[in-house]
Formats: C-alpha cells, sequence, structure tokens
C-alpha cells in the first residue's frame, strides 16, 4: 500500500460484523474460512466492509453480521442510509478469504469453499458485480478497503501487501 494511504484512519471489522466509512478512512478485517465483502460505491466514495463467518442464518436473526443471507443486506441497508437513499446499480464488489483452514475437513464440509458460495450466490442475486476475489488457499490474510479509489490490499502472514 503506498505510505500516503497508511495515514487514513482505519477501522477494524471484526468477526461476524460489518463497517461503512466515507474517505479519507479504511477498513480492515482479518480473514481465515471467513469471507471478507467489500462493497464500493465510486461516485460517492463509501465503502462497507462485511466479515462473514457462516453461510447461512437458517432464519436465525440475533446476529445478522455472521451469516452471508443476512450481513450483504444489512451491509447494504447501512451503506444506502450514509447515502441517503437506494445504492441499485451503483456498487461492485471485491472478495477475499474463504480459507481452508483445517486440513481434517473433508471437502464437502470446508466452511471456507461454502462461505465463498454463499457469499458469490447472494451478491449475483442482488446484482452486484465481483471485480476481484482472493479466495481459498490454507491460511489467513488481512484484507483492507480504501473507500476513496475502491481499491482493495489482502496480505498473507509474512507476504506483501498485493492489490486485487
Amino acid at each position: 500500500m503506498p505510505s500516503i494511504e497508511a495515514a487514513a484512519p482505519v477501522v477494524c471489522v471484526t468477526i461476524g460484523r460489518w463497517a461503512v466509512v466515507a474517505a479519507p478512512s479504511r477498513l480492515r478485517t482479518l480473514l481465515g474460512s471467513c469471507v471478507g465483502v467489500a462493497l464500493h460505491d465510486r461516485e460517492a466514495r463509501i465503502g462497507g466492509l462485511a466479515h462473514v463467518v457462516l453461510p447461512d442464518s437458517r432464519g436465525a436473526v440475533d446476529h445478522p453480521g455472521k451469516y452471508a443471507d443476512t450481513a450483504i443486506p444489512a451491509l447494504i441497508a447501512d451503506i444506502e442510509r450514509a447515502l441517503g437513499g437506494k445504492a441499485a446499480g451503483r456498487l461492485v464488489a471485491k472478495l477475499a478469504g474463504g480459507a481452508s483452514m483445517f486440513q481434517a475437513e473433508p471437502p464437502i464440509r470446508n466452511v471456507g469453499r461454502l462461505n465463498q458460495e454463499a457469499v458469490e450466490a447472494v451478491l449475483a442475486s442482488l446484482r452486484i458485480p465481483i471485480l476481484a476475489r482472493d479466495l481459498g488457499g490454507g491460511g489467513g490474510r488481512n484484507m483492507t478497503l480504501d473507500p476513496a479509489t475502491g481499491r482493495v490490499w489482502v496480505r498473507s502472514p509474512g507476504g506483501d501487501d498485493r492489490e486485487i
């Protein structure tokens, strides 16, 4: 990440939560099998980041940020509140995470892969294009969104920031 952006305030998004900020603030989260969903409105320079833990709420309403089917609509609702209107047709997405953190998991129960599939299905149903992905693998990563530009950086442990 360029050093000029390092001076911007950073809001950390914890597991099962989401946040919305306007430029110059940035959003950051740490992911393993969870999927980070970054949504961006280029015109308004507003961005949101959800830290999705599991694919499906199965009707649970107590922790909407935890599940793909509830976190993404909640994130969009907060973006629309910040915009003062509808975000339809204005948002684009970038995704990171969804790692296979537990080698003993049988492929059919790979939570990271299930999270990826659920997030992509929800975004497709909402007609939000996915511009970039950094998904899968066997390890965690940090994800940072800059709502001023929509740029997203990912860093694996011991690695350098790379833009997706």
